[in-house]
């Protein structure tokens, strides 16, 4: 396993091909760099071993669990543990899940198309994830096609590009030409994991294609938009001063990817599958991660609760309780996934679809109003707190500490630092970008409506309605 000054310097070898505030940006200038140096910190901590590290099921060696293709239910429990511890640790996202789930979903998929068609896509992948493993490499997924016209499919767009797709054929590989939209992370990934986005028709086999590239491999152009947390004086600054996250509109500008790193190529019939079960991996990660963001939002509201004096009033302790109710909800629908999760052909363990569905529906429809509970505890003044630098002014610093103090026994500095940090969580641009990505990440909950009725067994309910109400069914 590798310690993240070794993928500092991995990083640094890449090509710069990112695109941001009308730059060509080297990677160690892209926000998000703590986060992934995160990762590897973690796994190498005592107390995090068989957490934040597992066996692998193809060398047997010690491996970052973010590189792990899921063999047990504990496996699946115990990255769904990881991530939640993670994420509470970077304070957001912990950037890595993308990649391994749609690894895992490769995994399947590759099996079963080789079941189906006699292909050999299999075979590529173990030998990639092998490496993929070894190396303990940062990988994240592009899935999300730009998609242009959204009422019309992929062959049918004015522009055949907007849907990503193979538009040549070689002996030695494949070239491909399009756009994945909203990738978190892409820019700090050494790999990018492709996949399709929907179901395909036979017509449609140019837009069946999953494939792995090197992050800077030639026509990848990462097109970045980024966003931190307010810098901070030293004293006055907490963990996330200064620090951020970013995402990419990835460019493929006909790229050439070798047949060893396509692991589909015009089986339509699994390009949809595939979709799918990416999204089904990684809602499982999301519930591990949505209950993070539930449990600092929570620990805020508590706490600026109790610095204002308020943390008995009932009001309060209603809205706490809701907090926990949307956080172990959330937590133990992913447990309940990893038990009936089933074994595939491929010895990969899928969890189970209408819990993963049901719970990362839940946590993106709850967010805005969990969002709502601590700024009504918190009350206005995250939004209007004095800059820290008024606050240290030798001219207005006094009065300004002056004003700001709320409970006897908590020191100022305290406080501001409490307000500083809801400022960054509730109204700052990192912020909105944590709301948006809370909702739609992973997918919109209308895709997770059309996942749960897709696979629930609603007959069974209404045979149920019947008995009860004494017809026959003819």
């Amino acid at each position: 396993m590798r310690h993240a000054d070794e993928y500092m310097e991995s990083l640094k070898e890449m090509v710069p091909n990112v695109y941001m505030g009308g730059e060509v940006l080297n990677r160690s200038e892209v926000p998000g760099n703590d986060i992934l140096c995160a990762t590897f910190d973690l796994a190498h901590l005592p107390e995090n071993d068989g957490i934040f590290t597992a066996t692998s099921h193809l060398s047997g060696e010690k491996i970052n669990r973010f590189c792990n293709i899921h063999q047990s239910v504990d496996d699946l429990l115990k990255k769904q543990e990881m991530t939640r511890i993670g994420a509470r640790t970077v304070g957001g996202c912990i950037a890595r899940c993308m990649g391994i789930d749609a690894l895992n979903a490769l995994s399947v998929i590759t099996k079963q198309c080789d079941m189906a068609h006699n292909t050999e896509y299999h075979d590529r992948f173990l030998a990639y994830i092998e490496n993929f493993q070894k190396n303990d490499t940062v990988g994240c997924c592009a899935q999300t096609d730009v998609k242009g016209d959204r009422s019309l499919r992929p062959g049918d767009q004015a522009d055949p590009d907007l849907y990503l797709r193979v538009v040549e054929r070689r002996s030695d590989g494949i070239v491909v030409r399009g756009a994945k939209a909203h990738n978190s992370f892409a820019p700090l990934a050494e790999e990018i994991i492709v996949t399709p986005t929907r179901f395909l028709r036979e017509n449609e086999k140019d837009w069946a294609v999953a494939f792995a590239v090197p992050g800077d491999a030639k026509g990848v152009k990462l097109v970045v938009r980024a966003a931190k947390h307010r810098d901070r004086m030293p004293e006055l600054a907490g963990l996330l001063s200064g620090k951020g996250e970013c995402e990419s509109l990835t460019i493929f500008d006909d790229v050439f990817v070798p047949w060893e790193r396509v692991f589909l190529c015009g089986e339509n019939e699994f390009g949809g599958q595939l979709a799918v079960l990416f999204a089904l991996f990684h809602r499982h990660s999301y519930t591990g991660c949505k209950p993070a963001i539930t449990d600092m939002l929570m620990g805020t509201a508590a706490l600026v609760a109790e610095y204002s004096g308020i943390e008995r009033e009932d009001h309060v302790r209603s809205k706490l309780a809701e907090f926990i109710t949307t956080a172990e909800l959330v937590y133990g629908c992913g447990q309940a996934a990893a038990y009936k999760s089933v074994k595939t052909p491929s010895g990969t363990m899928m969890p189970d679809m209408v819990y993963c569905n049901v719970a990362r529906k839940h946590a993106g429809e709850c967010l805005f109003h969990e969002y709502n509970l601590l700024a009504d505890i918190a009350g206005g003044l995250p939004a209007t707190l004095p800059y820290d630098t008024e606050f240290t002014s030798p001219e207005v610093g006094e009065l300004v500490q002056k004003y700001l103090k709320r409970k006897d026994g908590v020191s100022v500095e305290d406080i501001y630092k409490c307000y500083a940090w809801i400022a960054d969580f509730t109204c700052s641009s990192m912020a909105g970008v944590l709301q948006y990505a809370g909702l739609h990440g992973g997918g919109s909950p209308i895709m997770e409506d059309i996942a749960i009725l897709g696979t629930y067994d609603i007959e069974s309910k209404k045979e149920i309605a019947r008995k009860l109400a004494g017809i026959t069914k003819k």
